[in-house]
């Protein structure tokens, strides 16, 4: 058996230290030739095995966690505390004041403040509450703010409306603004509102039942037409009077089953008997002893036939009760009195004047149908005349002329009914112009307006004047 050397650069070739005592061992123990490569290849493989194990390591906790949902992160809506401050140690330790000394201490962190809503801020002081005794004003910057939301604002708009009529009576329609003209106590005024678009009426009904019979039931025959005359956008109030006036209906549908019954129950209503009242024949006279009736009353058949009538004739009365009733009515309507009368004013309590003003100052229109003695054109006109101690014949021209209206004058049914179409259209289609006065606001006297068309041959209907409204009143 032949022995091998046991130099360590015979054993390891590559010059590497520390194997020839292995081989040594080995070859003491078996006797067997051992190659040095085999601990070599061990390594190298197990250094394979472990890169290989680590790279497999590496890249399954990747791919599995591509593969999973990251999970929810808690949601904490709590204000977050403020980190407590660092403490300053009571000993500093040997070695480290030079390190003290050169480093700076760090800038104390300002604490976040949390966050509070401002509901959750102190409400203001509320101002002290003072008590005044009745009639007593405040004083001091107090004052000035019971002002802070009043708005004040005169104004002295002043609407008319105008009628125009040719030669023939009929209506002129297709006039502009700049075809008007208006002055106001002699002075020109400048319009800035015209319409000629028809306007729904608040009419005032007045019927005089102190008519004769006979003039009073043709009256009553034409209530049809009279509804009739009116649409069913108008309304309509009824008044009858006497010796005294009295509301039969309020404003109301013009067209409405309740108009219609309130002038049924006004065709019940008997006027005055016509004729002369017939007395001192035999067969109304009783028995008598030297002329004087028996039994001996003081009082004889004919003194007592002969006994006049109630005279009383409250137009007047009549007519401020529906103004006053139509001032109320909504200002953009055509407010007008509609009245069927003899015209004859006795015993009202109301004068001319004072019911002339009340319809100047509400702009109402007052339209008439002359009855009975106002329909005979002579007599009409000598009735125009007041007697002394004896009223009016016939107020209603004045009336009419005063506020712009117009007074129709028949006599048969059928002109009459006529009469109340023709009326209700000329109301209902009146030009309304409407103008800034420049007269002194505070002054409340009358004012008169004179209304022109630069056109030939036409007649203007329309008030004369007008009474200012106070400004309280407006």
């Amino acid at each position: 058996m032949q022995s091998l050397p046991l130099s360590s650069t015979d054993s390891n070739p590559d010059g590497a230290p520390g194997l020839a005592p292995v081989h040594a061992a080995a070859f003491a123990a078996g006797g067997r030739q051992i190659s040095t490569r085999t601990p070599t290849r061990i390594l190298f493989r197990g250094f394979t095995l472990l890169a290989v194990l680590l790279l497999l390591m590496a890249t399954l906790p990747a791919s599995g966690q591509d593969s999973l949902p990251d999970a929810p992160l808690p949601q904490n809506n709590a204000p977050e505390l403020p980190a407590a401050p660092p403490q300053a140690p009571d000993h500093p330790s040997a070695g480290s004041g030079s390190s003290q000394q050169n480093t700076k201490p760090a800038p104390a962190q300002e604490q976040p403040q949390p966050n509070i809503d401002a509901t959750e801020q102190p409400a203001p002081p509320r101002p002290a509450i003072t008590t005044l005794a009745p009639g007593q004003q405040p004083s001091g910057e107090a004052a000035p703010r019971e002002h802070l939301f009043t708005l004040s604002k005169e104004l002295n708009f002043v609407q008319v409306p105008v009628t125009v009529k040719d030669d023939a009576g009929h209506l002129v329609n297709g006039l502009l603004s700049r075809n008007f003209s208006v002055l106001e106590n002699g002075a020109q005024q400048n319009i800035t509102f015209f319409t000629s678009d028809p306007f729904p009426i608040s009419a005032a009904l007045i019927i005089d039942v102190n008519l004769p019979n006979t003039a009073l039931d043709r009256i009553k025959e034409t209530f049809s037409a009279l509804t009739g005359a009116f649409s069913e956008f108008d309304e309509l109030a009824v008044y009858t009077y006497g010796n005294t006036v009295r509301s039969q209906q309020d404003f109301l549908g013009a067209l409405s089953d309740k108009t219609a019954a309130t002038l049924r129950s006004v065709r019940k209503i008997e006027g005055q008997p016509s004729g002369p009242a017939v007395t001192d024949n035999p067969m109304t006279s009783g028995p008598s002893v030297n002329g004087r009736q028996f039994p001996d009353t003081g009082l004889s058949v004919s003194s007592m036939d002969n006994r006049a009538y109630p005279e009383s004739a409250v137009l007047n009365d009549a007519v401020l009760q529906a103004s006053v009733d139509l001032g109320h009515r909504d200002p953009t309507r055509r407010r007008i009195v509609f009245i069927i009368s003899d015209g004859r004013e006795k015993g009202s309590n109301a004068s001319y004047d004072d019911v002339k003003k009340v319809l100047l100052t509400n702009n109402i229109t007052l339209f008439a149908v002359g009855a009975d003695t106002a329909a005979i054109p002579v007599y009409e006109k000598l009735a125009r005349v007041r007697l002394p101690r004896q009223g009016y014949g016939n107020i209603l021209p004045k009336y009419a002329s005063a506020t712009g209206g117009e007074v129709l004058a028949e006599f048969s049914r059928s002109a009459i009914e006529d009469a109340y179409s023709r009326l209700a259209e000329q109301a209902r289609n009146q030009y309304t112009l409407g103008y800034y006065s420049n007269a002194p606001k505070n002054s409340l006297a009358y004012r008169s307006i004179d209304v022109r068309v630069n056109r030939p041959k036409l007649k203007i209907y329309a008030r004369d004047g007008y009474y200012p409204v106070p400004p309280a009143a407006k």
